[in-house]
Protein backbone atom coordinates (compact mmCIF):
# COMPACT_ATOMS: atom_id res chain seq x y z
CA UNK A 1 0.00 0.00 0.00
CA UNK A 2 1.27 3.46 -0.93
CA UNK A 3 1.69 5.93 1.94
CA UNK A 4 -0.48 8.79 0.68
CA UNK A 5 -0.93 12.12 2.44
CA UNK A 6 -3.81 13.10 0.12
CA UNK A 7 -6.12 10.98 -2.02
CA UNK A 8 -8.87 12.67 -4.03
CA UNK A 9 -10.99 9.98 -5.65
CA UNK A 10 -13.43 10.65 -8.51
CA UNK A 11 -13.97 14.30 -7.51
CA UNK A 12 -16.74 15.95 -9.51
CA UNK A 13 -17.65 19.63 -9.18
CA UNK A 14 -19.98 21.51 -11.51
CA UNK A 15 -20.96 25.16 -11.80
CA UNK A 16 -23.75 26.57 -14.01
CA UNK A 17 -22.81 25.61 -17.56
CA UNK A 18 -19.37 24.27 -16.57
CA UNK A 19 -18.20 20.84 -15.41
CA UNK A 20 -15.00 21.97 -13.67
CA UNK A 21 -13.91 18.59 -12.27
CA UNK A 22 -15.06 15.35 -13.92
CA UNK A 23 -14.18 12.32 -11.75
CA UNK A 24 -10.70 13.69 -11.07
CA UNK A 25 -8.17 11.54 -9.25
CA UNK A 26 -5.15 12.87 -7.37
CA UNK A 27 -2.83 10.88 -5.11
CA UNK A 28 -0.05 12.73 -3.28
CA UNK A 29 2.56 10.71 -1.40
CA UNK A 30 3.59 11.61 2.10
CA UNK A 31 6.62 13.91 2.12
CA UNK A 32 6.77 14.63 -1.62
CA UNK A 33 6.52 17.79 -3.70
CA UNK A 34 3.65 17.15 -6.09
CA UNK A 35 2.86 19.56 -8.95
CA UNK A 36 -0.60 20.04 -10.44
CA UNK A 37 -0.59 21.21 -14.06
CA UNK A 38 -3.36 22.10 -16.46
CA UNK A 39 -4.44 24.63 -19.03
CA UNK A 40 -7.00 27.35 -18.34
CA UNK A 41 -10.31 25.85 -17.33
CA UNK A 42 -8.71 22.45 -16.65
CA UNK A 43 -9.98 22.47 -13.05
CA UNK A 44 -6.76 22.90 -11.02
CA UNK A 45 -7.98 25.74 -8.83
CA UNK A 46 -11.36 24.12 -8.33
CA UNK A 47 -9.72 20.87 -7.24
CA UNK A 48 -7.48 22.64 -4.73
CA UNK A 49 -10.42 24.70 -3.49
CA UNK A 50 -12.24 21.43 -2.76
CA UNK A 51 -9.20 20.14 -0.87
CA UNK A 52 -8.93 23.36 1.17
CA UNK A 53 -12.66 23.52 1.89
CA UNK A 54 -13.57 26.56 -0.18
CA UNK A 55 -15.93 24.32 -2.23
CA UNK A 56 -17.63 21.02 -1.46
CA UNK A 57 -17.45 18.41 -4.21
CA UNK A 58 -20.70 17.25 -5.80
CA UNK A 59 -19.44 13.68 -5.63
CA UNK A 60 -16.28 11.75 -4.91
CA UNK A 61 -14.26 11.24 -1.75
CA UNK A 62 -11.15 12.53 0.01
CA UNK A 63 -8.75 10.58 2.17
CA UNK A 64 -6.12 12.32 4.33
CA UNK A 65 -3.30 10.09 5.58
CA UNK A 66 -5.36 7.01 4.83
CA UNK A 67 -8.55 8.14 6.59
CA UNK A 68 -11.81 9.33 5.03
CA UNK A 69 -12.29 13.08 5.45
CA UNK A 70 -15.13 15.51 4.87
CA UNK A 71 -13.77 19.01 4.31
CA UNK A 72 -16.61 21.52 4.39
CA UNK A 73 -14.62 24.71 5.05
CA UNK A 74 -11.03 25.91 5.63
CA UNK A 75 -11.37 25.28 9.37
CA UNK A 76 -11.91 21.59 8.62
CA UNK A 77 -8.84 21.68 6.37
CA UNK A 78 -6.74 23.35 9.08
CA UNK A 79 -7.75 20.71 11.63
CA UNK A 80 -6.49 18.08 9.18
CA UNK A 81 -3.15 19.86 8.86
CA UNK A 82 -3.81 21.41 5.44
CA UNK A 83 -2.64 24.98 4.76
CA UNK A 84 -2.80 27.07 1.61
CA UNK A 85 -0.60 29.95 0.44
CA UNK A 86 -2.56 32.01 -2.08
CA UNK A 87 -1.03 33.81 -5.05
CA UNK A 88 -2.35 37.14 -3.73
CA UNK A 89 -1.11 37.48 -0.17
CA UNK A 90 -3.62 37.99 2.63
CA UNK A 91 -1.60 40.17 4.98
CA UNK A 92 -2.37 43.33 6.98
CA UNK A 93 0.33 45.78 5.93
CA UNK A 94 0.31 47.81 9.16
CA UNK A 95 0.77 44.72 11.35
CA UNK A 96 4.03 43.01 12.24
CA UNK A 97 4.98 39.57 10.95
CA UNK A 98 3.95 37.95 14.21
CA UNK A 99 0.67 39.86 14.46
CA UNK A 100 -0.28 38.65 10.97
CA UNK A 101 0.68 35.08 11.73
CA UNK A 102 -1.35 34.80 14.95
CA UNK A 103 -4.33 36.80 13.67
CA UNK A 104 -7.47 34.81 14.51
CA UNK A 105 -5.65 32.34 16.76
CA UNK A 106 -3.93 34.60 19.27
CA UNK A 107 -2.18 32.76 22.12
CA UNK A 108 -3.11 33.95 25.61
CA UNK A 109 -1.24 34.24 28.87
CA UNK A 110 -2.80 32.84 32.04
CA UNK A 111 -4.14 36.34 32.67
CA UNK A 112 -5.99 36.42 29.34
CA UNK A 113 -3.65 38.83 27.53
CA UNK A 114 -2.27 38.14 24.04
CA UNK A 115 1.10 36.43 24.48
CA UNK A 116 2.89 38.38 21.75
CA UNK A 117 6.37 37.74 23.15
CA UNK A 118 5.78 34.00 23.26
CA UNK A 119 4.39 34.06 19.73
CA UNK A 120 7.45 35.99 18.50
CA UNK A 121 9.74 33.34 19.99
CA UNK A 122 7.80 30.57 18.28
CA UNK A 123 7.79 32.41 14.92
CA UNK A 124 11.54 32.98 15.21
CA UNK A 125 12.05 29.27 15.90
CA UNK A 126 9.95 28.22 12.91
CA UNK A 127 11.75 30.73 10.71
CA UNK A 128 15.12 29.31 11.72
CA UNK A 129 14.03 25.69 11.36
CA UNK A 130 12.78 26.13 7.80
CA UNK A 131 15.34 28.71 6.64
CA UNK A 132 12.69 31.39 6.05
CA UNK A 133 14.79 34.33 7.32
CA UNK A 134 11.96 36.54 8.59
CA UNK A 135 12.19 38.98 11.52
CA UNK A 136 9.08 38.40 13.69
CA UNK A 137 8.91 42.11 14.60
CA UNK A 138 9.15 43.56 11.08
CA UNK A 139 6.11 45.32 9.68
CA UNK A 140 4.67 43.85 6.50
CA UNK A 141 4.80 47.22 4.72
CA UNK A 142 8.59 47.22 5.17
CA UNK A 143 9.10 43.77 3.63
CA UNK A 144 9.75 42.85 0.02
CA UNK A 145 7.47 40.50 -1.92
CA UNK A 146 9.66 37.46 -1.31
CA UNK A 147 9.71 38.04 2.44
CA UNK A 148 5.93 38.53 2.49
CA UNK A 149 5.52 35.18 0.82
CA UNK A 150 7.71 33.57 3.47
CA UNK A 151 5.38 35.10 6.09
CA UNK A 152 2.44 33.38 4.39
CA UNK A 153 4.30 30.06 4.54
CA UNK A 154 5.06 30.70 8.22
CA UNK A 155 1.34 31.25 8.85
CA UNK A 156 0.59 27.72 7.67
CA UNK A 157 3.49 26.25 9.66
CA UNK A 158 2.45 28.13 12.81
CA UNK A 159 -0.92 26.42 12.54
CA UNK A 160 0.95 23.10 12.35
CA UNK A 161 0.08 22.33 8.74
CA UNK A 162 2.05 19.48 7.24
CA UNK A 163 0.27 19.52 3.86
CA UNK A 164 0.94 22.83 2.12
CA UNK A 165 -0.75 24.02 -1.08
CA UNK A 166 1.25 26.72 -2.91
CA UNK A 167 -0.78 28.55 -5.56
CA UNK A 168 1.43 30.05 -8.33
CA UNK A 169 4.07 30.91 -5.70
CA UNK A 170 6.64 32.49 -8.03
CA UNK A 171 4.34 34.80 -9.98
CA UNK A 172 5.75 38.04 -8.48
CA UNK A 173 9.28 37.03 -7.50
CA UNK A 174 12.67 38.01 -8.90
CA UNK A 175 14.97 35.18 -10.12
CA UNK A 176 16.94 35.45 -6.88
CA UNK A 177 13.74 35.15 -4.83
CA UNK A 178 12.65 32.16 -6.92
CA UNK A 179 15.93 30.43 -6.04
CA UNK A 180 15.29 31.20 -2.37
CA UNK A 181 11.76 29.77 -2.60
CA UNK A 182 13.05 26.59 -4.25
CA UNK A 183 15.43 26.20 -1.31
CA UNK A 184 12.53 26.72 1.13
CA UNK A 185 10.45 24.04 -0.65
CA UNK A 186 13.39 21.64 -0.47
CA UNK A 187 13.72 22.38 3.26
CA UNK A 188 10.00 21.78 3.83
CA UNK A 189 10.33 18.43 2.11
CA UNK A 190 13.40 17.52 4.17
CA UNK A 191 11.40 18.23 7.34
CA UNK A 192 8.72 15.76 6.24
CA UNK A 193 6.15 18.23 4.89
CA UNK A 194 4.02 17.41 1.86
CA UNK A 195 3.85 20.22 -0.73
CA UNK A 196 1.30 20.55 -3.55
CA UNK A 197 2.59 23.06 -6.10
CA UNK A 198 0.25 24.75 -8.57
CA UNK A 199 2.26 26.47 -11.31
CA UNK A 200 2.39 26.86 -15.07
CA UNK A 201 6.20 27.25 -15.04
CA UNK A 202 7.57 23.95 -16.23
CA UNK A 203 11.15 24.87 -15.38
CA UNK A 204 10.20 25.26 -11.72
CA UNK A 205 8.32 21.96 -11.71
CA UNK A 206 11.47 20.29 -13.01
CA UNK A 207 13.49 22.01 -10.28
CA UNK A 208 11.20 21.33 -7.33
CA UNK A 209 8.66 18.55 -7.89
CA UNK A 210 8.92 14.78 -7.52
CA UNK A 211 5.75 13.93 -9.41
CA UNK A 212 3.20 15.84 -11.46
CA UNK A 213 -0.50 15.28 -12.12
CA UNK A 214 -1.87 16.84 -15.30
CA UNK A 215 -5.49 17.90 -15.79
CA UNK A 216 -7.13 18.72 -19.12
CA UNK A 217 -10.70 19.91 -19.58
CA UNK A 218 -11.67 18.81 -16.08
CA UNK A 219 -10.26 15.28 -16.34
CA UNK A 220 -7.09 13.63 -15.09
CA UNK A 221 -4.69 12.99 -17.98
CA UNK A 222 -2.11 11.20 -15.86
CA UNK A 223 0.60 11.39 -13.22
CA UNK A 224 4.29 11.24 -14.15
CA UNK A 225 7.64 11.17 -12.41
CA UNK A 226 9.09 14.62 -13.09
CA UNK A 227 12.70 13.43 -13.36
CA UNK A 228 11.78 11.16 -16.28
CA UNK A 229 9.59 13.70 -18.12
CA UNK A 230 10.74 16.42 -20.50
CA UNK A 231 9.19 19.89 -20.34
CA UNK A 232 7.89 19.32 -23.86
CA UNK A 233 6.13 16.13 -22.71
CA UNK A 234 4.44 17.91 -19.80
CA UNK A 235 3.30 20.74 -22.07
CA UNK A 236 1.85 18.32 -24.60
CA UNK A 237 -0.04 16.52 -21.84
CA UNK A 238 -1.48 19.86 -20.74
CA UNK A 239 -2.77 21.12 -24.08
CA UNK A 240 -3.00 17.96 -26.18
CA UNK A 241 -0.49 19.06 -28.82
CA UNK A 242 3.15 19.96 -29.22
CA UNK A 243 4.07 23.44 -27.92
CA UNK A 244 6.82 25.73 -29.19
CA UNK A 245 8.61 27.26 -26.18
CA UNK A 246 10.79 29.62 -28.18
CA UNK A 247 9.48 33.01 -29.24
CA UNK A 248 10.28 33.11 -32.94
CA UNK A 249 10.94 36.66 -34.07
CA UNK A 250 13.22 38.58 -36.37
CA UNK A 251 15.37 41.43 -35.01
CA UNK A 252 13.40 44.61 -34.38
CA UNK A 253 13.48 47.50 -36.81
CA UNK A 254 12.44 50.48 -34.65
CA UNK A 255 11.01 53.51 -36.38
CA UNK A 256 9.67 56.83 -35.12
CA UNK A 257 8.89 57.37 -31.41
CA UNK A 258 5.27 56.54 -30.65
CA UNK A 259 5.20 56.81 -26.85
CA UNK A 260 7.35 59.43 -25.13
CA UNK A 261 7.29 59.72 -21.34
CA UNK A 262 9.27 62.56 -19.77
CA UNK A 263 9.76 63.20 -16.05
CA UNK A 264 6.51 61.48 -15.08
CA UNK A 265 5.48 61.49 -11.42
CA UNK A 266 2.36 59.67 -10.21
CA UNK A 267 0.98 59.59 -6.68
CA UNK A 268 0.35 56.17 -5.14
CA UNK A 269 -2.62 55.01 -3.08
CA UNK A 270 -0.71 55.64 0.18
CA UNK A 271 0.01 59.27 -0.73
CA UNK A 272 3.61 58.67 -1.76
CA UNK A 273 5.13 59.19 -5.21
CA UNK A 274 4.87 55.70 -6.70
CA UNK A 275 6.37 56.89 -10.02
CA UNK A 276 9.22 59.37 -9.67
CA UNK A 277 10.47 61.44 -12.58
CA UNK A 278 10.29 58.50 -14.98
CA UNK A 279 11.32 58.89 -18.62
CA UNK A 280 10.98 56.25 -21.32
CA UNK A 281 10.48 56.09 -25.09
CA UNK A 282 8.87 53.30 -27.12
CA UNK A 283 9.20 53.40 -30.89
CA UNK A 284 7.19 51.88 -33.70
CA UNK A 285 8.23 48.33 -34.47
CA UNK A 286 9.71 47.42 -31.09
CA UNK A 287 8.67 45.73 -27.87
CA UNK A 288 10.01 47.43 -24.76
CA UNK A 289 9.71 45.43 -21.56
CA UNK A 290 9.38 47.02 -18.14
CA UNK A 291 10.91 44.59 -15.65
CA UNK A 292 10.42 45.00 -11.92
CA UNK A 293 9.18 43.40 -8.74
CA UNK A 294 5.52 44.08 -7.99
CA UNK A 295 5.00 47.31 -6.06
CA UNK A 296 7.71 49.42 -7.68
CA UNK A 297 5.44 51.79 -9.60
CA UNK A 298 4.54 49.68 -12.63
CA UNK A 299 0.83 49.61 -11.83
CA UNK A 300 0.63 53.36 -11.29
CA UNK A 301 2.59 54.02 -14.48
CA UNK A 302 0.31 51.86 -16.59
CA UNK A 303 -2.82 53.42 -15.09
CA UNK A 304 -1.44 56.90 -15.83
CA UNK A 305 -0.71 55.91 -19.43
CA UNK A 306 -4.23 54.53 -19.83
CA UNK A 307 -5.83 57.66 -18.33
CA UNK A 308 -7.05 55.98 -15.15
CA UNK A 309 -4.70 57.96 -12.84
CA UNK A 310 -3.60 61.57 -13.22
CA UNK A 311 0.12 62.40 -13.09
CA UNK A 312 1.30 65.16 -10.75
CA UNK A 313 4.23 66.08 -13.01
CA UNK A 314 5.73 65.24 -16.38
CA UNK A 315 4.28 64.60 -19.84
CA UNK A 316 3.00 61.71 -21.93
CA UNK A 317 3.03 62.03 -25.73
CA UNK A 318 1.41 59.63 -28.18
CA UNK A 319 2.40 60.08 -31.81
CA UNK A 320 3.79 63.48 -30.86
CA UNK A 321 0.55 64.67 -29.25
CA UNK A 322 0.41 65.54 -25.55
CA UNK A 323 -2.14 63.19 -23.96
CA UNK A 324 -1.08 63.72 -20.34
CA UNK A 325 -4.57 64.90 -19.37
CA UNK A 326 -6.60 63.30 -22.19
CA UNK A 327 -9.63 61.13 -21.41
CA UNK A 328 -9.61 57.35 -21.78
CA UNK A 329 -11.70 57.50 -24.96
CA UNK A 330 -9.45 60.17 -26.45
CA UNK A 331 -6.45 57.91 -25.90
CA UNK A 332 -8.25 55.02 -27.60
CA UNK A 333 -9.15 57.27 -30.53
CA UNK A 334 -5.51 58.37 -30.76
CA UNK A 335 -4.42 54.75 -31.16
CA UNK A 336 -3.79 53.31 -27.68
CA UNK A 337 -4.89 49.87 -26.52
CA UNK A 338 -4.53 48.72 -22.93
CA UNK A 339 -4.48 45.25 -21.38
CA UNK A 340 -4.85 46.05 -17.66
CA UNK A 341 -3.17 44.29 -14.78
CA UNK A 342 -6.44 44.00 -12.84
CA UNK A 343 -8.81 42.35 -15.28
CA UNK A 344 -11.79 42.47 -12.93
CA UNK A 345 -11.50 46.12 -11.99
CA UNK A 346 -10.31 47.67 -15.25
CA UNK A 347 -10.73 45.05 -17.97
CA UNK A 348 -14.25 43.65 -17.78
CA UNK A 349 -17.76 44.34 -16.57
CA UNK A 350 -18.29 41.03 -14.86
CA UNK A 351 -22.08 41.17 -14.81
CA UNK A 352 -22.28 41.71 -18.58
CA UNK A 353 -22.23 39.14 -21.37
CA UNK A 354 -19.02 38.17 -23.11
CA UNK A 355 -20.08 39.67 -26.45
CA UNK A 356 -20.88 42.98 -24.75
CA UNK A 357 -17.47 43.03 -23.08
CA UNK A 358 -15.75 42.33 -26.39
CA UNK A 359 -17.43 45.43 -27.86
CA UNK A 360 -16.88 47.76 -24.89
CA UNK A 361 -14.46 50.05 -26.71
CA UNK A 362 -16.19 50.09 -30.10
CA UNK A 363 -19.92 49.74 -29.39
CA UNK A 364 -20.54 53.40 -30.34
CA UNK A 365 -19.27 52.83 -33.89
CA UNK A 366 -20.46 50.91 -36.93
CA UNK A 367 -21.19 48.08 -37.34
CA UNK A 368 -22.24 47.82 -33.69
CA UNK A 369 -24.50 50.89 -33.64
CA UNK A 370 -26.20 53.13 -36.19
CA UNK A 371 -26.28 56.91 -36.48
CA UNK A 372 -29.06 57.12 -33.91
CA UNK A 373 -27.05 55.13 -31.38
CA UNK A 374 -29.18 51.97 -31.57
CA UNK A 375 -27.10 48.85 -30.94
CA UNK A 376 -26.97 45.98 -33.44
CA UNK A 377 -26.82 42.96 -31.15
CA UNK A 378 -26.44 40.53 -34.06
CA UNK A 379 -23.27 42.31 -35.15
CA UNK A 380 -22.00 42.36 -31.55
CA UNK A 381 -22.62 38.60 -31.23
CA UNK A 382 -20.98 37.88 -34.60
CA UNK A 383 -17.92 39.85 -33.53
CA UNK A 384 -17.77 37.77 -30.36
CA UNK A 385 -18.03 34.51 -32.30
CA UNK A 386 -15.05 35.56 -34.44
CA UNK A 387 -12.86 36.53 -31.47
CA UNK A 388 -13.87 33.49 -29.41
CA UNK A 389 -12.74 31.19 -32.22
CA UNK A 390 -9.59 33.17 -32.99
CA UNK A 391 -8.35 33.36 -29.40
CA UNK A 392 -9.80 30.05 -28.12
CA UNK A 393 -11.87 31.76 -25.44
CA UNK A 394 -13.76 29.00 -23.64
CA UNK A 395 -17.22 30.10 -22.53
CA UNK A 396 -19.98 27.65 -21.67
CA UNK A 397 -22.77 29.63 -23.37
CA UNK A 398 -20.67 31.27 -26.08
CA UNK A 399 -21.25 35.02 -26.61
CA UNK A 400 -24.12 34.97 -24.08
CA UNK A 401 -21.89 33.80 -21.22
CA UNK A 402 -21.62 36.15 -18.26
CA UNK A 403 -17.92 36.97 -17.91
CA UNK A 404 -18.14 36.45 -14.15
CA UNK A 405 -18.87 32.76 -14.87
CA UNK A 406 -15.68 32.31 -16.92
CA UNK A 407 -12.30 31.15 -15.60
CA UNK A 408 -9.67 33.81 -14.95
CA UNK A 409 -7.54 32.63 -17.86
CA UNK A 410 -10.43 32.84 -20.31
CA UNK A 411 -11.36 36.28 -18.99
CA UNK A 412 -7.78 37.33 -19.75
CA UNK A 413 -7.92 35.92 -23.26
CA UNK A 414 -11.13 37.86 -23.89
CA UNK A 415 -9.48 41.15 -22.91
CA UNK A 416 -6.43 40.48 -25.09
CA UNK A 417 -8.68 39.55 -28.01
CA UNK A 418 -10.59 42.84 -27.70
CA UNK A 419 -7.46 45.00 -27.40
CA UNK A 420 -5.43 43.40 -30.18
CA UNK A 421 -8.45 43.58 -32.47
CA UNK A 422 -8.21 47.40 -32.26
CA UNK A 423 -4.91 47.28 -34.26
CA UNK A 424 -3.54 50.18 -32.19
CA UNK A 425 -0.44 52.30 -32.77
CA UNK A 426 0.53 51.71 -29.13
CA UNK A 427 -0.21 48.55 -27.18
CA UNK A 428 0.28 48.86 -23.42
CA UNK A 429 0.17 45.34 -22.02
CA UNK A 430 0.30 44.58 -18.29
CA UNK A 431 0.67 40.93 -17.28
CA UNK A 432 -0.69 39.65 -20.64
CA UNK A 433 -0.27 35.94 -19.87
CA UNK A 434 -1.10 35.89 -16.16
CA UNK A 435 -3.07 32.73 -15.47
CA UNK A 436 -2.67 31.37 -19.00
CA UNK A 437 -1.49 27.90 -19.91
CA UNK A 438 1.55 27.26 -22.11
CA UNK A 439 -0.52 26.84 -25.27
CA UNK A 440 -2.33 30.14 -24.77
CA UNK A 441 0.96 31.86 -23.84
CA UNK A 442 2.50 30.65 -27.10
CA UNK A 443 -0.39 32.13 -29.10
CA UNK A 444 -0.47 35.46 -27.23
CA UNK A 445 3.29 35.89 -27.68
CA UNK A 446 2.92 35.24 -31.40
CA UNK A 447 0.20 37.88 -31.61
CA UNK A 448 2.23 40.48 -29.73
CA UNK A 449 5.22 39.89 -32.02
CA UNK A 450 2.88 40.14 -35.02
CA UNK A 451 1.71 43.54 -33.76
CA UNK A 452 5.35 44.66 -33.54
CA UNK A 453 6.02 43.41 -37.05
CA UNK A 454 3.09 45.52 -38.31
CA UNK A 455 4.93 48.57 -36.99
CA UNK A 456 3.07 48.88 -33.69
CA UNK A 457 4.83 50.10 -30.55
CA UNK A 458 4.46 47.70 -27.61
CA UNK A 459 5.14 48.44 -23.94
CA UNK A 460 5.11 45.17 -22.02
CA UNK A 461 4.87 45.17 -18.22
CA UNK A 462 5.34 41.71 -16.75
CA UNK A 463 6.46 40.18 -13.48
CA UNK A 464 7.52 37.11 -15.49
CA UNK A 465 11.18 37.79 -16.22
CA UNK A 466 11.33 34.81 -18.58
CA UNK A 467 8.57 36.44 -20.61
CA UNK A 468 10.31 39.82 -20.69
CA UNK A 469 13.62 38.26 -21.72
CA UNK A 470 12.07 36.14 -24.49
CA UNK A 471 9.59 38.59 -25.94
CA UNK A 472 11.16 42.04 -25.73
CA UNK A 473 13.68 43.84 -27.90
CA UNK A 474 14.72 46.28 -25.19
CA UNK A 475 14.36 45.97 -21.40
CA UNK A 476 14.01 48.81 -18.91
CA UNK A 477 14.27 47.87 -15.23
CA UNK A 478 12.18 49.82 -12.71
CA UNK A 479 12.84 50.08 -8.98
CA UNK A 480 11.13 52.42 -6.51
CA UNK A 481 9.31 54.23 -9.28
CA UNK A 482 12.32 55.09 -11.44
CA UNK A 483 14.11 53.51 -14.37
CA UNK A 484 17.36 52.02 -13.06
CA UNK A 485 18.77 51.14 -16.47
CA UNK A 486 18.01 49.91 -19.97
CA UNK A 487 19.60 47.12 -21.98
CA UNK A 488 19.04 45.41 -25.31
CA UNK A 489 17.41 42.05 -24.61
CA UNK A 490 20.05 40.30 -26.72
CA UNK A 491 22.78 41.64 -24.39
CA UNK A 492 21.03 40.83 -21.09
CA UNK A 493 20.88 37.85 -18.78
CA UNK A 494 18.43 37.12 -15.98
CA UNK A 495 20.93 37.88 -13.23
CA UNK A 496 21.78 41.29 -14.65
CA UNK A 497 18.13 42.30 -15.11
CA UNK A 498 17.24 40.84 -11.71
CA UNK A 499 19.97 42.92 -10.09
CA UNK A 500 18.63 46.10 -11.71
CA UNK A 501 15.12 45.15 -10.53
CA UNK A 502 16.58 45.15 -7.02
CA UNK A 503 17.91 48.69 -7.55
CA UNK A 504 21.52 47.94 -8.53
CA UNK A 505 22.84 50.46 -11.05
CA UNK A 506 24.01 48.85 -14.32
CA UNK A 507 27.56 50.13 -13.97
CA UNK A 508 27.84 48.52 -10.53
CA UNK A 509 26.88 45.09 -11.76
CA UNK A 510 29.44 42.44 -12.62
CA UNK A 511 28.56 39.03 -14.01
CA UNK A 512 29.53 36.11 -11.82
CA UNK A 513 32.24 35.17 -14.31
CA UNK A 514 33.76 38.66 -14.02
CA UNK A 515 34.34 38.78 -17.78
CA UNK A 516 32.32 41.85 -18.55
CA UNK A 517 30.58 44.86 -17.06
CA UNK A 518 26.94 45.40 -18.02
CA UNK A 519 26.13 48.99 -18.82
CA UNK A 520 22.82 50.71 -19.32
Amino acid sequence: MENYAVEMIDITKAFPGVLANDRVRLAVRQGEVHAVLGENGAGKSTLMSVLYGLYEADSGSIRIRGHDARIRNPNDAAELGIGMVFQHFKLVRDYTVTENIILGSEPRTRFGHVDLAGAERRVAGLSATYGLAVDPRSRIEDLGVGAQQRVEILKTLYREADILILDEPTAVLTPQEVDELMAVIARLKSEGKTVILITHKLREIKAAADRCTVLRRGKTVGTVDVAAAREEDLAEMMVGRAVNFKVDKEPANPGRPVLEIEGLTVRGSRGNDAVRGLSLTVSAGEIVGLAGVDGNGQSELVRALAGLDKPTAGTIRLNGRDITHASVRERIEQGMAHVPEDRHRHGLVLGMRLDENLALKTFHKAPFSNRCGALDFKAIAANADRLIAQFDVRAGKGPATKTEDMSGGNQQKAIIARELDLSPDLLVVAQPTRGLDVGAIEYIHERIVAERDKGRAVLLVSFELDEVMALCDRIAAISRGSIVGEVAAADADERFVGAMMAGVQPEEYRTTSGKRTARG
